[in-house]
């Protein structure tokens, strides 16, 4: 299954551009903190991707992660967590905290949305 909605959660508004010229084929929903990202996943039930920084004012990338992965009708949404952060502790906080992939910046757009098209593959049947 494709997704067809995507929250972008990240307190750079460059990368909020950056993601509407990548992911055109997605209806895209924007928050600038983990806080705001909440609140949009409340207004939006039918998000099917997060795309989440870790570094952000209010409510970091961690916490939110932590506060959707304890509301059942969130926990099915697949969160890829894309940020500076790159040590191997990093990515393993990322993972065990709930994220389906992780992903370092600078990042290559084919690298992020092979990630995507791997978390939204349909399995065979």
């Amino acid at each position: 299954m494709r997704p067809k909605k995507v929250l972008i959660v990240d307190d750079s508004k460059l990368l909020h551009r950056m993601f509407e010229m990548m992911l055109r084929q997605y209806t895209l929903v924007h928050a600038y903190d983990g806080r705001e990202a909440i609140d949009r996943l409340n207004e939006h039930k039918d998000v099917d991707l997060v795309l989440l920084d870790i570094n952000m004012p209010r409510m970091n990338g961690l916490e939110f992660l932590a506060e959707v992965k304890s509301i059942v009708e969130h926990q099915r949404i697949p969160v890829v967590i894309i940020t500076t952060e790159g040590t191997e502790d990093d990515t393993q906080r990322g993972l065990d905290a709930g994220a389906a992939a992780y992903v370092k910046k600078p990042f290559r757009n084919e690298e992020l949305l092979g990630v995507i098209n791997r978390l939204t593959a349909s399995p065979a049947p």
